[in-house]
């Protein structure tokens, strides 16, 4: 009911005299660094942002959703959203590889790129190989070969094929031993 003869009409009925919906509701955040605590001293990082490192991840926000899932950076103004059921119940490397996937995205936000261009598929899009790019490097850095790589860009949404597109895009071997469900 979107007209305003709706609304006229809901308004005059009686059961909805004592009815006030209030509108302009603020999304609650919480600042990065209370729940992910020493990313500004990460290399990974630092290799994003620079020497805004410290002020970017002082200033960014993060808000938790009740809905299963990852987590993505809102396209209206930056900040991070997270899965509390993620954040809660997730592989502690997967998280932490996510986070510096995520503050990539930070960063293609604050340089103005667009960062869910329709004009891609998710695996092939610029900004996407860009932050698996950075995630990549940093689960090198951690020790994990190509086979664990794998397993974690693999998400439920992605064909097999688009997982084969995008290890190669990032450089990732791909052995039939590690596409096999």
């Amino acid at each position: 009911m979107s007209s305003d003869k709706s609304r006229e009409k809901l308004k005059d009925e009686k059961q909805f005299s004592n009815i006030e919906i209030l509108r302009g509701a603020k999304v609650t955040t919480y600042p990065f660094m209370s729940y992910f605590k020493g990313f500004e001293t990460i290399e990974a990082v630092k290799n994003i942002f620079g020497g805004d490192t410290k002020e970017v991840l002082r200033n960014l926000r993060i808000e938790f959703i009740g809905r299963r899932g990852y987590m993505g950076v809102s396209g209206n103004d930056g900040h991070l959203i997270i899965s509390s059921y993620y954040l809660n119940n997730g592989n502690f490397v997967d998280i932490y590889l996510d986070i510096i996937h995520e503050l990539v995205h930070v960063k293609q936000f604050m340089e103005g790129k667009t960062l869910f261009d329709r004009n891609f598929r998710y695996v092939e899009r610029p900004t996407e190989i860009e932050a698996f790019t950075h995630a990549v490097k940093e689960a090198r850095k951690l020790g994990m070969d190509d086979e664990q790589i794998l397993e974690y860009l693999k998400t439920e949404w992605m064909s097999e094929d688009d997982l084969i597109r995008l290890a190669k895009a990032v450089k990732v071997k791909v052995s039939e031993k590690s596409i096999q469900p």
